[in-house]
């Protein structure tokens, strides 16, 4: 079998149907639409009207809140900082920070700060400089012998409150 050989088989593809092609198409003139009205015309925008009646979307109630200021951190993983010290990329003898992250293609930019989380195995020992990190991910770092930096301020009880 060669390349110029390859097909699918039959029956697994059907022609698209081309619309208003003449009478003999069996989809010419009106092309399926039927005759006038508001819907065989183009650019029609009826799909939520339910004749006049309060459309069904805008009669149930808004939910939640998106916050306009929320921080936005990037995020970087085990497995993607171990990647980078085995190529080289990430010098694992000196601090590692948003910037050396940003300069050896970790991540694109540190936007406001980097969180560390977990996924992947880290086996370099990493002296870390971050804004935040889950716990399990922390532990991971210091297990390898790596220490790791918080600069964010940490959510204690008070604040929940």
């Amino acid at each position: 079998m060669r390349l110029n050989e390859l097909r699918d088989n039959d029956g697994s593809t059907k022609p698209r149907t081309r619309v208003g092609r003449g009478i003999g198409s069996g989809k010419g003139k009106t092309g399926g639409r039927g005759v006038k009205g508001q819907k065989s015309r183009s650019g029609v925008s009826i799909k939520g009207f339910e004749g006049g009646q309060m459309p069904l979307h805008q009669r149930l109630p808004k939910r939640g809140f998106t916050k306009p200021n929320r921080k936005q951190y990037a995020e970087v993983s085990l497995g993607r900082l171990q990647q980078a010290v085995d190529a080289g990329k990430l010098d694992a003898k000196s601090a590692v920070d948003g910037a050396a992250l940003v300069a050896a293609g970790v991540v694109r930019r540190v936007k406001d700060g980097i969180r560390l989380v977990g996924g992947g195995e880290l086996k370099a020992k990493l002296d870390l400089t971050v804004a935040g990190g889950s716990k399990p991910a922390i532990a991971a770092v210091e297990k390898a012998g790596g220490k790791v930096t918080v600069t964010a301020p940490a959510k204690d009880k008070a604040d929940a409150e």
